[in-house]
């Protein structure tokens, strides 16, 4: 090991316990998504850190983004660095929101205790164990490296795990990725591994009509929900086997996902459910509507417009069976998929920065869900982008969630030298 790598390997050993208290810190700040809370908190938490060491900070509400309101307003923080010298810039993305408690935990989600190599916690694993590595790294790079060149950018930012519209995109549109030449997004995709992209993915609502009559007189009525029970029995006929042959030479993983997927996240018919401690009976009617929301996820090799069109050829060949079927499809939510080519100088640089610190050539993985490239991409343009942190996918919204420190530390010094490779 150089006398350059060999300083920054032991300014980020040194930082170990600070490595600890930052991803506890920032734990303990329960940025829940929905509704959106705590997010100006955890910004201030960040600005208050990294103000005083010298980087710029800028504080950024997404106003008028989707979720956007006076009581849960979406705030971002960029953090800027600039050297001594020109040269490019590289910016580490992370997500400050994490998604709901659920149930089944036998410790504080927002407590993060430490215990033995492991943080517990709501956003240990997804992704403030990542954001916490990010930061320092940079900060044992500049410690290094006080006159390196270049700039070096740190985000936190809304709202990822509702679609990032309040996050990146909002900042991807203002123009914030226009002078960015490198992106790295730790998202938890295991410390040997880097995630080119990610698979595509449709949302959408159907909605199958029928006529509304009194339930002891059917006859005079039409069920949309069983309507929508011949919707479930074709899918599970004809579109879950079709889908299932699909295969995509994408890295996915788990294998599972390198076939095309459908979920059915939510289904609604007939009368509205009643409150919690309602102790009446539901009034006797035929449903005259019945919706389910679908989750498809499609592969590189597939196009959105055939992907939408077997959902429409399945519903028409229902048509054709039933005289009275009527349905109406309405699109919720669309990305493209995305995936960086390996020859690119972060995937590059990133690989050769594994292999110094772990020992063992990189493997490369595809996301079976989406994550904030695809803004970079669509939006900002930037095709030299990918996802590189710590944790394990797996637990990621999984009750007892953890982040190994081990793992972070590596992660770290993977980043920092991706750092001193590109602007040392």
């Amino acid at each position: 090991m150089t006398e350059p790598r060999a300083s920054l390997h032991e300014a980020i050993l040194s930082r170990r316990a600070d490595l600890i208290a930052l991803t506890q810190d920032l734990i303990r700040i329960p940025t829940l998504n929905p509704p959106g809370r705590n997010y100006l908190d955890i910004c201030a938490f960040l600005e208050a850190r990294m103000a005083p060491q010298g980087w710029a900070c800028e504080l950024v509400r997404a106003k008028g983004a989707p979720g956007d309101c006076a009581e849960f307003p979406r705030w971002n923080f960029i953090a800027r660095r600039k050297g001594t010298r020109p040269g490019e810039c590289v910016h580490f993305n992370s997500h400050h929101d994490v998604v709901e408690v659920g149930h089944g935990w036998t410790r504080d989600p927002f407590g993060g205790a430490l215990e033995g190599d492991r943080i517990y916690g709501r956003g240990a694993c997804d992704m403030k164990g990542g954001l916490a590595a990010s930061i320092i790294a940079a900060e044992a790079f500049v410690a290094t490296h006080p006159d390196h060149a270049g700039t070096i950018e740190i985000s936190a930012t809304a709202d990822e795990e509702s679609g990032g519209y309040g996050g990146v995109a909002f900042l991807a549109e203002r123009g914030d990725f226009a002078h960015v030449g490198h992106v790295l997004i730790p998202e938890p995709l295991h410390k040997d591994q880097i995630c080119l992209g990610h698979r595509g993915v449709w949302w959408a609502e159907i909605e199958t009509r029928g006529r509304i009559a009194h339930g002891s007189m059917p006859f005079l009525g039409d069920c949309a929900v069983r309507h929508m029970g011949a919707v479930l029995e074709e899918m599970e006929a004809t579109l879950w086997p079709l889908l299932a042959g699909k295969h995509t030479e994408m890295p996915v993983i788990p294998e599972g996902a390198r076939s095309s997927t459908l979920n059915i996240n939510s289904i609604h018919g007939g009368a509205a459910e009643q409150p919690a401690g309602f102790t009446g009976l539901p009034a006797p009617c035929v449903p005259d509507r019945c919706r389910i929301t679908i989750d498809r996820r499609f592969l590189i090799e597939e196009d959105i417009a055939e992907v939408k069109a077997e959902i429409t050829a399945m519903l028409e060949r229902i048509r054709a069976r039933r005289p009275s079927f009527s349905y109406e499809i309405r699109d919720l939510f669309e990305v493209q998929p995305v995936m960086t080519a390996k020859d690119a100088p972060v995937v590059r640089t990133t690989a050769a920065a594994i292999e110094r610190v772990l020992g063992r050539e990189a493997g490369y993985v595809v996301s079976p869900g989406t994550y904030d490239q695809k803004h970079i991409d669509r939006i900002g343009k930037l095709k030299n982008c990918i996802a590189y942190g710590p944790g394990l996918l797996h637990l990621a919204h999984q009750p007892d969630e953890w982040i190994s420190v081990t793992d972070m530390a590596d992660s770290a010094r993977v980043m920092a030298l991706v750092l001193a490779d590109l602007l040392g």
